[in-house]
């Protein structure tokens, strides 16, 4: 007699600090979390995958302005747009959770092709509200989390608690333990014990039966944040398929440029002012049962640091609309037009036709050794000369300006404290940190707006220490349409996993300029190119160059993409379709896919 086939359910997990449906930060892991959440179901829809796969996104919550443990971040968790979550899997799951006091927001969207991505966010701050039992005593979650976790992996809370990054660490540990939690629920029969949840399955001949599991459930997890997530998981014994993701390390990231050093030299040692607790949790990546990098040089410090290897899987970029080139001129005319309003209020008049105001950018982390800002403002202050001999040249107009922006804030600004000439008047009292540094070094090499007159000069920097947005206090546009507004983008890291920004310059059409030390490097050098010469992505190499010819370099590329656009639109315009180009074979189909057959099991 043949047993009935139960159908069998397959959920992926995506998890991460900046798991959630709605970023209200710059880019980032966020951006690599939705794009792989999205293309999943993409691909099943279309049939490319198990077309029965549930994905599922978990991350943290925070419900109220002052909730998120980062102060300087300031994030708040928008669950607009989301519908009840209706699958009675995860609503089961959801139930229990709740019944052990897992406070937990979720919801559903629903895509443009009708797939769906459930959301289940925790609120980790209640942790230490809800009481809990462990070996026999009464105390809260969070104590319990801590206990376990000493116990499990002997991560030693107690000691990293009292550390300046201890709220930072806490919030971690509770948010993994609520996510490996949800994990065990749904990989389990939604108790408290480890209860496998089985069907029967006819084998090849139909005269035996074998068990397979009823559910099958795999967790990505991006980054440190969530890694204990996985651990604890592996160390239960729970049957999951796990992959954990690293987009850096916490040792290189505070060895900055020194990183490749430390690479060469086989030098281990963590700097001083090194976060152990966090590599603490970083380290458990290794009881993944597989481990990616998004670039050899992070897959080289985690085996440097941690004895942790794995495979490269690169970034990719999330594109649905090809280049408008009406719209990026009108783009640019908005930020050339804001330009020189701005400039006039403060009594520096452009004389010219605002047209000739050439803005380029940069937009990254406010880490100013690790992301190059002394060779980029070393950079402009050559590209002052190169343009002002082509101007005697007689090769450039005498009236043009250039403006370039560095787009970089520990943290969004009070809109109410930016007077309406911010950036080019930036109030002393907003700066905190490395942007008053900054400021200064900006001046220092006379590259600030009244050094126009002042000067004579013909590059300035547009320091813009704020998040940008429809809102910000400075030009009020999208993110993505100052990118595509813009003439090119600069992007001089010294030390940089990936650099996803350089991927959304190419999305919108927009040229770049990338170091080689960014993984990015690595994947565009194996791209076919589509234009001759130097075409829409310039790789400057800071690895084995003096940093004098880097620099050189950087202000040579800055000079071949604004001279193109001023003297030959046509080409300029060529120049902007292989940036798109560039960044559409960097899709994230490959990838995920990838990931698709690392989480399969």
């Amino acid at each position: 007699m043949i047993m009935g086939v139960h159908t069998l359910e397959k959920f992926i997990i995506l998890a991460g600090e900046e798991g959630g449906p709605v970023s209200n930060k710059l880019g980032g892991i966020w951006n690599v979390i939705d794009a792989e959440a999205k293309t999943l179901t993409e691909l099943a829809r279309e049939g490319k995958i198990d077309e029965e796969i549930k994905v599922i996104v978990v991350g943290p919550y925070f419900g109220y302005v002052g909730a998120d443990w980062n102060v300087g971040r300031n994030r708040v968790t928008s669950l607009e747009g989301l519908k009840p979550v209706d699958d009675d899997t995860i609503v089961n799951v959801i139930k229990t959770l709740g019944k052990i006091g897992i406070k937990t927001f979720q919801g559903v969207k629903t895509l443009e092709n009708g797939a769906k991505i459930t959301y289940v966010l925790f609120d980790t701050r209640s942790f230490d509200n809800i009481t809990a039992e462990f070996m026999g005593k009464s105390m809260s979650l969070t104590n319990k989390v801590k206990g376990e976790a000493w116990i499990l992996l002997g991560l030693d809370s107690l000691s990293f608690e009292k550390e300046p990054y201890g709220q930072e660490y806490t919030h971690y540990l509770n948010l993994s333990y609520g996510i490996s939690e949800f994990v065990r629920l749904l990989a389990t029969k939604d108790s408290d014990e480890f209860v496998p949840v089985f069907c029967v399955i006819p084998s090849d001949d139909e005269t035996q039966c074998r068990l397979e599991a009823e559910r099958k459930v795999s967790l990505h997890c991006h980054e440190f944040g969530v890694f204990y997530a996985l651990a604890r998981i592996k160390r239960l014994g729970i049957p999951v398929r796990t992959v954990a993701t690293f987009h850096a390390t916490i040792p290189g990231r505070a060895a900055g440029y020194k990183t490749i050093e430390k690479i060469k030299k086989n030098d281990s040692t963590f700097e001083p002012w090194t976060p152990i607790g966090l590599t603490k949790l970083e380290s458990l990546a290794k009881y993944a049962d597989v481990v990616t990098f998004v670039g050899d040089s992070t897959r080289k410090e985690a085996n440097l640091f941690y004895g942790v290897d794995g495979v490269i899987v690169r970034n990719g970029i999330y594109i649905e609309e090809e280049i408008e080139f009406k719209k990026k001129d009108e783009l640019r005319e908005k930020i050339q037009n804001l330009i020189a309003d701005k400039l006039s209020k403060l009594n520096i008049n452009i004389d010219a036709d605002p047209k000739k105001i050439i803005p380029i950018y940069t937009i990254s982390r406010t880490e100013i050794e690790n992301k190059g800002y002394p060779d980029l403002l070393d950079a402009l202050v050559m590209l002052e000369h190169i343009i002002k001999y082509r101007i005697l040249g007689g090769t450039l107009d005498n009236d043009i300006l250039i403006v370039c922006f560095l787009i970089t804030a520990h943290g969004p600004k009070d809109v109410r404290k930016l007077p309406e000439t911010f950036p080019f008047e930036i109030p002393d009292e907003i700066l905190i940190g490395d942007e008053i540094r900054l400021k200064k070094m900006i001046t220092e090499r006379k590259l600030c707006c009244e050094d126009i007159f002042k000067e004579k000069r013909k590059v300035i920097s547009g320091f813009y220490p704020q998040w940008l947005s429809e809102n910000d206090g400075g030009f009020n546009m999208k993110m993505e349409d100052v990118f595509a507004g813009c003439v090119a983008g600069i992007f001089p890291s010294r030390y940089d996993p990936f650099l996803l920004t350089g991927l959304e310059a190419g999305k919108v059409g927009t040229p770049f300029i990338v170091s080689r030390i960014c993984g990015l490097s690595d994947a565009l050098r194996n791209i076919k190119r589509k234009v001759s010469g130097i075409g829409g992505v310039v790789i400057v190499d800071n690895i084995d160059q003096k940093r004098e010819e880097s620099v050189i370099e950087y202000a040579l590329g800055m000079e071949y993409f604004i001279s193109t656009y001023l003297t030959d639109r046509v080409k300029y315009e060529l120049i902007c379709s292989e940036a798109l180009d560039l960044a559409k074979s960097m899709n994230w189909e490959e990838p995920v896919k990838q990931y698709y057959e690392m989480l399969s099991w």
